[in-house]
Parts: structure tokens; sequence; C-alpha cells
């Protein structure tokens, strides 16, 4: 389990593709930390280390994963928002985030205020996928508060050190990002619909 609380940003240094999976190679901050069968948040994607240098570590994202999630298109030297899983002493400083990803959404609009950002994004319409305003919301791996909120749309407000520490600061209008909806939201949903 995650909390959505982004530790570091690693980079991506090399890519292969072995069938219908792909072989990411990372390098970060805490590499020297990780461990073999480890689960990582990787903009918000849980994957599994599976090889380790001194630098760099690998994991691999199957078929699946590539086609719900964002990771098929980074490139080279593009920063992922990372978290290691939530420690059992851990402080719970977000909210439940487990790390999958319901789907893909593209950001809109950027508006810069003065001191902050208000992001916009839209998702595929559906039932199974709803936002609340003042809910939770997972973009890129970071647990957010929604501003606004609509059928198939929201925002959210960053602040400069969340601008600074995580992806948001790279992200372009017309970029698409990975959401994990509140799963208690999704509990209520399904309960509500199957009456």
């Amino acid at each position: 389990m995650f909390t959505g609380i982004v530790e570091a940003m690693g980079t991506l240094e090399n890519r292969m593709v072995q069938g219908t999976n792909i072989d990411f190679w990372f390098s970060s901050p805490f590499t020297h930390e990780l461990k073999i069968d480890q689960s990582l948040a990787h903009n918000g994607v849980c994957l599994t280390v599976v090889e380790i240098t001194d630098s760099q570590y690998r994991v691999t994202a199957i078929e699946e994963t590539l086609h719900k999630t964002n990771l098929g298109e980074l490139e080279l030297g593009q920063k992922v928002n990372l978290e290691r899983c939530l420690a059992a002493t851990g402080r719970f400083d977000g909210h439940i985030v487990q790390g999958h990803v319901d789907t893909k959404g593209v950001c809109t609009q950027i508006i810069t205020k003065d001191g902050s950002w208000e992001y916009y994004f839209e998702y595929p319409l559906s039932n199974e996928h709803i936002t609340v305003t003042k809910g939770s919301i997972c973009v890129n791996g970071t647990s957010l508060t929604v501003v606004h909120s609509g059928q198939h749309d929201f925002s959210v407000a960053i602040i400069p050190y969340t601008y600074e520490h995580t992806v948001f600061h790279q992200l372009k209008v017309g970029d698409s990002v990975n959401l994990e909806f509140d799963i208690v939201g999704k509990y209520v949903q399904k309960m509500l619909a199957s009456y």
C-alpha cells in the first residue's frame, strides 16, 4: 500500500522491449536502499524491482500495465514520481493508494495563480470513476485534493513545494497522466450500483 506522498523523482535511463513487455532502467536517490522483489510506485504504478546495479534498478511492465498507464510513453531522461510502500510504523500523510491505476487522463489546462497552479484533467466517462470536491485523487502517484469535480473532469491545486518535488513541473497541456480514484469512493459506487 502507498499513500501518494512522493519520496523522490527517478530518471528513466534505459528501456528494452521484451516481447509485449518493457523493461525500464531507472536511477533514483535511494537505489542503494532498494531490494529485489520490493514494490515501488512509478508515477503511481506499482512495479516490482527485479534487478539492481550500483546506481540503477530494473522493473518490468507487462502489456496490460502499458495499455492502462502512461509508462509506455516515457522518454529517456524523463522524470517519474517514486514512492516506496508504506512501512507499518510509517505516518499516513496522504490517502490510501494501491498503486493500481484505473485509467489515463489528459491535462487540458494549467492556470498559473499568484504562488500556485491549478491543473485541469479529463478522463474517459465511466460510472466507476468519480471524483468529489474536496475528495482525494492520485495523479501520477501524487495524493491530491480535488478542487473542481465534473462528470469526467476535475482540477487540483499545486503548491510550489509539490510543483518542484514532483513531475508536475514537467507536465504540459496534452500530456497523459495516471489516475487512481479513491478506493472508498469506488466501493461506495459499486454498492450503490448493485441496488
